[in-house]
């Protein structure tokens, strides 16, 4: 038997997460997506909610334990805000959640504490290859390990905050199987591309990436010469991606239920007409569906039941599903109005559309 009732902490947080993103988040969406461009401010103010501290142990000097479901309630809150904000503030998880799940004890007492004692800061993380077939189990890029040296050589794209970071995580083909090392951004060899233009998500800074030779000392490899499983990692790509698609998905859906109720077409609600009204229950049960789904997979993590990882996959394969759906449906149901910058679900629909491409851009 399980319960979703949040504690006392995780309302409270929550609470905080809601007021950014109605308060701050929303407001600034827009211009941030005209002028693609993340205010430092509202990461900033986005950051000193402490949610990646709350899941840090206070021994790597957070103040919380591990919790994929605080995670999850987390990132839905503040995706219901905007994505491309969401993904900002959250960017420094992509370092320091694979090491706290699959580091050494040495990497996690070095490595995290600089990154969430302080003020917001780029440190960032690149998995994914411009390859029509990119598998993050299959990559192009390669580490090859030479004496006490590890060589790094490939390509990446959708790297964020790329020409800001401090430290890399750099997701390398090992002898067949996927290890993250750790690569500081001034590495020889390293060079950082062209802020990459998307469909959605405009505000979010992405970078090309490309590793030429890299070289690192052997013990920059994540959890050290044995490495590391992968498995708990891509649950955490897997539920965090779910959860920002959920948030994008209840924008959408309130506001066309909002549109709907006000808008009259012939004199006739729009919310009254029969078509209207079987496609808002049916947009209102998927998402339901799918958050169910997150919530459980996340519980399970946090419970180590066995079926976690699949169950975080389904989550994320109905979610990349749902929010194309949703937002999709939202623009349908504004008609013309839908497909104008006046309203915010284009921007949504754009937003939406990008998730079956955006594994490794979030963690939980």
């Amino acid at each position: 038997m399980y319960s979703f009732t949040p504690t006392e902490e995780q309302q409270m947080l929550l609470d905080a997460v809601k007021r950014y993103a109605e308060g701050d988040i929303r407001p600034a969406a827009r211009e941030a997506d005209e002028k693609s461009e993340l205010p430092p401010e509202l990461v900033e103010k986005g950051w000193e909610l402490g949610i990646l501290q709350a899941s840090t142990p206070e021994a790597y000097e957070g103040f919380g334990d591990y919790s994929a479901l605080t995670g999850v309630l987390a990132a839905e809150g503040l995706a219901y805000g905007d994505l491309a904000a969401s993904l900002g503030v959250m960017t420094p998880n992509l370092f320091v959640l694979p090491i706290l799940l699959a580091g050494t004890e040495e990497q996690k007492k070095e490595l995290i504490p600089p990154v969430i004692e302080m003020e917001w800061k780029a440190y960032s993380a690149a998995l994914i290859e411009p390859k029509f077939d990119f598998d993050p189990l299959d990559l192009q890029t390669t580490a090859a390990k030479k004496d006490d040296s590890i060589l790094i050589n490939g390509e990446k794209t959708y790297v964020p905050y790329a020409a800001d970071a401090e430290k890399f995580l750099i997701y390398a083909n090992l002898a067949g199987k996927t290890q993250a090392f750790i690569v500081p951004a001034d590495a020889k060899g390293l060079t950082v591309g062209e802020k990459q233009k998307t469909l959605g998500i405009h505000a979010y800074p992405l970078y090309s990436l490309k590793l030429e030779n890299v070289k690192i000392p052997a013990s920059q490899q994540l959890g050290g010469p044995e490495g590391h499983s992968m498995e708990a990692i891509q649950a955490s790509w897997h539920i965090g991606l779910a959860a920002l698609a959920l948030g994008v998905a209840q924008a959408a859906y309130e506001y066309a239920i909002e549109y709907a109720k006000d808008r009259e077409v012939f004199g006739v609600k729009v919310a009254q007409k029969q078509a209207i009204a079987f496609m808002i229950a049916e947009m209102g049960t998927d998402i339901e569906g799918t958050r169910l789904l997150a919530w459980e997979a996340a519980w399970m993590i946090d419970e180590g039941k066995e079926g976690a990882y699949k169950q975080a996959f389904l989550a994320y394969y109905a979610a990349v599903d749902m929010v194309m759906m949703i937002t999709d449906q939202a623009v349908q149901i504004l008609g013309g109005h839908g497909y104008i910058r006046e309203h915010p679900v284009e921007m949504w629909m754009r937003n939406g559309r990008g998730f079956s491409t955006f594994t490794g851009l979030a963690m939980v």
